[in-house]
């Protein structure tokens, strides 16, 4: 395996973006410690030592045999390459699709229209959260059809865990407790993130486990 070293994760605990790596370093049985950038209280995220670290001055930002990768997607793509086992995407062409589909709605389509980071560009809190809810709704009925067709009621596409499952639940526990939304109007992803969440990778790296262990520090 590349790299012998503990990696370092930049990340915030709420971040949906780190949780995504942070499950996925979980997975893939990567040895890490997390150091906290504040991107809500602090803005740890705007000082000029992160931005040593990391250009866009965003969370999560990894560590990793020797070097330092930017961005959750292209984090967890080079951790698949590097440590391919077990895979985080599927093997045909056409599932890899489907996945890359799911995580795009996500990455893309949700949530950059959700971030902390725009919040400064609203006029109130009010708008900001009619603004971010709207985005989240819309992401999720989009997500519900798709899924409807790609899951085969475990994972979100056929039977095995990908990075569209790493994607999924960090992003739904925002828009249930962040926007306090209710996932019984979406029958599938409801049923996806109930199964999803007692995956080990979840439970471990669960933003609540996170503060508690900084808590307890």
């Amino acid at each position: 395996m590349v790299g012998e070293t503990k990696a370092i994760l930049y990340g915030f605990w709420l971040s949906s973006c780190s949780w995504r790596v942070r499950a996925a370093l979980h997975l893939k049985r990567v040895p890490y410690v997390e150091r906290n950038v504040d991107i809500v209280k602090e803005r740890s995220q705007l000082t000029q030592e992160f931005e040593a670290i990391n250009p866009t001055q965003k969370v999560p930002a990894l560590s990793i045999d020797g070097t330092t990768i930017v961005e959750s997607m292209a984090i967890i793509q080079y951790l698949e390459d590097t440590r391919p086992i077990p895979a985080l995407t599927p093997t045909t062409p056409l599932l890899k699709a489907r996945m890359r589909e799911v995580c795009e709605v996500i990455v893309s389509g949700i949530q950059p229209l959700q971030n902390v980071g725009l919040k400064s560009h609203f006029g109130n809190e009010t708008e900001y959260t009619r603004f971010t809810k709207y985005w989240t709704e819309r992401g999720l009925i989009t997500l519900e059809k798709m899924l409807n067709k790609t899951s085969c009621d475990k994972y979100c596409v056929g039977n095995q865990f990908t990075m569209a499952d790493l994607c999924l639940v960090p992003q739904l526990f925002n828009a249930v407790t962040r926007h306090e939304l209710a996932l019984n109007k979406y029958p599938t992803l409801s049923k996806l993130y109930e199964s999803l969440l007692q995956e080990e990778c979840f439970v471990c790296t669960h933003p609540n486990e996170v503060k508690r262990q900084k808590l307890s520090q």
